[in-house]
């Protein structure tokens, strides 16, 4: 069974910092495309951040150059690195994970979330 597990969200200013970490369970990290998507009020949810089975990263436009995607085989854990952040980047912030591809919103397996605040 595949569980996934969020932490480190919380309230920063904007131009702040944090790091995110989703620890996961059941996967096998060479077969998994691992994502971050974010969903703030009102809105639909969207990908973020996207780390392919092949190591290759993609990046909403939003948080290109601010944002970025990591792992740690040995921990199991899925990283999202944010810095310079602003107010829009408010949202709940979910961790997913699919076997073999990157299926955007279909993806098959989901965290509970963790909250983002940025005040200006």
């Amino acid at each position: 069974e595949v569980q996934l597990v969020e932490s480190g969200g919380g309230s920063v200013q904007a131009g702040g910092s944090l790091r995110l970490s989703c620890k996961a369970s059941g996967i096998y990290w060479f077969e998994y495309c691992m994502a971050w998507f974010r969903q703030a009020p009102g809105n639909e949810r969207e990908g973020v951040a996207y780390l392919e089975s092949s190591g290759r990263t993609t990046y909403a436009d939003s948080v290109k150059d601010r944002f970025t995607i990591s792992k740690d085989n040995a921990e199991n854990t899925l990283y999202l690195q944010m810095d310079s952040l602003k107010s829009e980047d408010t949202a709940t912030y979910f961790c997913a994970a699919d076997r073999w591809v990157c299926a955007g919103n279909s993806m098959r397996h989901w965290g509970q979330g963790t909250q983002v605040t940025v005040s200006s």
